[in-house]
């Protein structure tokens, strides 16, 4: 579960939020005048967030060394035409 809270009632509650966190597994989202600024999750779920941005960075990396011959222009239309021939092949397989 996700809880969303203010700056100020997260400072408040603090020892309350860390239980939800800790013994709940549940995330709290601490807003700042209305808007989300920092987010107070399980130690094994942001170890997981980690190892996962790791593999995404690496993933990233291992793609533009790929495609470092290729020009933006002619990237951006193999991507256009992929997405339009997916469309196409979703559209023909969609029940009527």
């Amino acid at each position: 579960m996700i809880t969303e809270t203010s700056a100020v009632t997260f400072r408040q509650n603090l020892g309350e939020m860390l239980n939800l966190v800790q013994y709940r597994h549940d995330s709290v989202v601490i807003n700042k005048d209305g808007k989300p600024v920092a987010a107070l999750v399980d130690a094994r779920l942001f170890e997981r967030i980690r190892r996962m941005q790791g593999r995404f960075d690496a993933l990233c990396q291992r793609i533009e060394a790929g495609f470092s011959g290729v020009s933006e222009a002619d990237g951006m239309a193999e991507i256009e035409a992929a997405i339009a021939e997916d469309r196409q092949a979703q559209g023909k397989s969609a029940p009527r």
